[in-house]
């Protein structure tokens, strides 16, 4: 099992979460991002700059069992195709039964901005979002590590 962040839209109180994480529960934690982001990590792999890169390269990395942490809706149902879990950094897992419905959503929404639409960005990170996340990664976590044992 490793921990692999898609770091290029990791808010940093995630990141420095997982960090803590992977060290308490002896994790490797992997940080992705372009060569755009300074990234402090025992395991960084630096992209370039093109779309998708650091999201083909995360999806290389995954492995069964894996923990990854992206908002990319896209990328977490290939991980999740993967047998690896999947988080965002608000603390929600992706789950396979519901990639179906936010891929659907997706389309949809970039559908209207294409046509000129807009659509409202993430709300501002908050303190809860913080718990979320801990409390979804702990929970991951150990429940991986309850496979591994079987």
């Amino acid at each position: 099992m490793k921990i692999l962040i898609d770091a290029d839209a990791c808010p940093k109180a995630a990141l420095q979460y997982c960090l803590a994480s992977g060290k308490r529960h002896n994790i490797p934690v992997w940080t992705v991002a372009s060569f755009n982001h300074i990234i402090l990590s025992d395991h960084h792999v630096t992209v370039g700059s093109s779309s998708q890169e650091a999201d083909i390269k995360v999806i290389n990395l995954t492995e069964a069992g894996d923990i990854i942490v992206t908002q990319d809706w896209g990328l977490a149902s290939m991980v999740l195709a993967k047998s690896a879990y999947c988080l965002t950094p608000t603390g929600i897992e992706y789950l396979p039964e519901k990639m179906d419905f936010l891929l659907e959503e997706r389309e949809i929404k970039a559908k209207f901005r294409r046509s000129g639409g807009r659509t409202k960005g993430p709300s501002k990170r908050t303190q809860a979002d913080d718990s979320r996340f801990a409390a979804g990664l702990e929970k991951i976590i150990c429940n991986g590590k309850t496979k591994e044992d079987q």
